[in-house]
């Protein structure tokens, strides 16, 4: 098993209320987990959000502290519920009202990679799942929480940052109304999860580099924007999927020759974003 269940960059001096956090980018996959699965070490990696962790990982050098998952999703979602525990993969689960990402086998446990490949030979102990969710999903959210918690109490709100990636595949249905394609989606569960004005300052930083960028469609965000979006607290939760064809090769898991290029000028729009919870002047003085 991993080590630890996450590795957190934090900037030299922490100058914005805004934190930003990657729980698919994870890619530690233990032997005894791969000798386990029915699929070869490169089609497991399928559902992971690769590279993201490199993506944003310019985030401290602006002032915001960056949490990572090291354990891959393929083992353990962290963008689910604890509780979202699959009947069909782990056995003494009872039947719970229709869940549509349980049902899919996308549940905490996942129990298939993308395009609905399955993980594993049969079921799992219900001993094992919950082991794999004190293990690896217990510390990350309890690391996130008090990460939030420090934040806010610092600048008097705190901004999550949720960050992802989505195969080019999951945008054809958009494409096919003959609206256009987006390259970026952001998620605040229709308003839910943050305040409209910050959601509009984030789609500006990306549409100002020529981006094509959507809300909500085809992806509004999971668990982590609709238990870490709290508006009313102060505690708000946007989610940012970007094309992964924009920067990857998909087939293959390998970054594309202008991958430098492509970072440099998410760079820019990473400082735009920090910049949002900076503290202004007129507000420091109050």
């Amino acid at each position: 098993m991993p080590k630890q269940a996450y590795s957190l960059l934090r900037p030299a001096s922490q100058t914005s209320s805004v934190v930003f956090a990657s729980p698919h980018s994870g890619c530690d996959y233990p032997e005894w987990f791969l000798r386990r699965t029915l699929l070869n070490a490169h089609t497991i990696r399928s559902s992971e959000d690769a590279f993201v962790d490199q993506l944003f990982e310019s985030a401290p050098h602006f002032g915001s502290p960056f949490l990572v998952a090291t354990a891959p999703r393929a083992l353990l979602d962290l963008n689910r519920s604890p509780d979202e525990l699959d009947p069909a993969l782990i056995q003494g689960v009872r039947r719970a009202p229709t869940n549509p990402r349980v049902a899919s086998g996308l549940g905490v446990i996942p129990r298939v990679v993308a395009n609905g490949r399955a993980i594993y030979y049969g079921k799992m102990a219900l001993e094992e799942a919950n082991q794999r969710i004190e293990t690896y999903w217990r510390p990350y959210h309890t690391r996130l929480q008090s990460l939030l918690d420090e934040t806010r109490a610092t600048f008097g709100r705190v901004i999550l940052i949720d960050c992802h990636s989505m195969p080019h595949e999951a945008l054809d249905a958009v494409a096919r109304t003959g609206a256009s394609r987006p390259e970026v989606v952001l998620g605040d569960r229709f308003g839910a999860s943050a305040e409209s004005d910050m959601v509009e300052e984030i789609e500006s930083a990306f549409a100002s580099e020529g981006l094509r960028v959507s809300r909500n469609t085809p992806f509004a965000g999971a668990y982590v924007t609709q238990h870490y979006g709290r508006p009313a607290r102060k505690q708000h939760a946007i989610q940012i999927e970007i094309d992964r064809s924009l920067y990857m090769d998909e087939a293959r898991i390998e970054l594309r020759p202008d991958f430098e290029e492509f970072q440099q000028m998410l760079n820019r729009v990473i400082g735009r974003i920090v910049d949002i919870g900076v503290p202004r002047q007129s507000m420091a003085a109050e």
